[in-house]
């Protein structure tokens, strides 16, 4: 059932969404040119690696040094809105076309991370990754490390299709709102740094 939802709200939505798209690659082209879309190794069900894909929202700005510049640097107008509005994931709706993601689960994160989660955190992928996910309705990346953790593990012990409804609809008003789009203090997110790490979420 739950692979039968994510298909027909995915195809569905693509389908509907098809000249918000465009929209959003003209625009995301013609502010911060090429490549349009972003690509990164995420983690999925059973720490399984997959491709995520999202529209751009930074530029590659580099200092005289060939190293990247600060994410509040990089941060395009455009980037800004789409991340507060998670227009930028709208490509992801492919992954869950494909079976790389659900459309409610944890957030994927990258494969980096799987090295440095305990035993404990990573049961968060004892379930299918999703493009919202619990800890993404209760706080997203205004969370530390351990408290998004927790949230993910409360899902996976009380997965059921009514939760997720429940998730769904709670979606909608995050993304209206814009809630903990980023961490108190950064344009975006800080990164993982290992089991016990007290820093917000990245890479969502």
């Amino acid at each position: 059932m739950k692979r039968l939802f994510d298909m027909v709200f995915a195809v569905s939505a693509l389908v509907l969404l098809w000249p918000v798209l465009l929209v959003v690659a003209l625009a995301v082209r013609l502010s911060m040119g090429l490549p349009v879309l972003f690509r990164d190794k995420r983690a999925g069900f059973r720490g399984k690696p997959f491709t995520m894909v999202k529209f751009r929202t930074m530029t590659d700005e580099r200092d005289e040094f060939g190293r990247l510049l600060p994410d509040s640097q990089r941060l395009t107008p455009v980037g800004r809105f789409l991340r507060r509005t998670s227009i930028d994931g709208l490509p992801q709706l492919w992954s869950v076309v494909k079976g790389e993601l659900s459309v409610i689960g944890p957030r994927p994160l990258p494969v980096e991370y799987l090295s440095l989660y305990s035993p404990e955190q990573a049961r968060r992928h004892d379930v299918p990754t999703g493009l919202v996910g619990w800890a993404s309705v209760n706080g997203r990346n205004a969370n530390t490390w351990e408290e998004r953790f927790e949230l993910d593990l409360w899902y996976v012990d009380h997965w059921s299709l009514t939760l997720d409804l429940k998730i769904f609809l709670m979606a909608i008003g995050t993304v209206i709102s814009g809630r903990g789009v980023s961490e108190e203090g950064h344009a975006t997110a800080s990164k993982f740094t290992g089991a016990g790490s007290e820093n917000p979420s990245s890479g969502t």
